[in-house]
């Protein structure tokens, strides 16, 4: 069975590791360029028209999917 060298150095417990990662968590943040309010619409934009593209061609899928299938089964 191998043996763990231990050179002295104890891990902190948990609280301590928690605290210090929110710490460095916090001063990360501060450095953060944050984004206008205009760039954020912008974005939003974009992603909704996206959003609403994929829509009207899955939906278009769909639709034309179904149409195939009632050929078919001739329903």
């Amino acid at each position: 069975m191998a043996q763990k060298t231990n050179n002295g150095a104890k891990k902190p417990n948990i609280f301590v590791r928690m605290g210090r990662k929110l710490k460095e968590t916090f001063s990360e943040l501060k450095r953060v360029t944050w984004p206008t309010f205009p760039k954020v619409v912008r974005g939003t934009c974009v992603v909704l028209v996206v959003v609403l593209a994929f829509l009207v061609v899955v939906t278009g899928i769909n639709y034309g999917l179904q149409a195939l299938l009632n050929l078919i089964t001739g329903a």
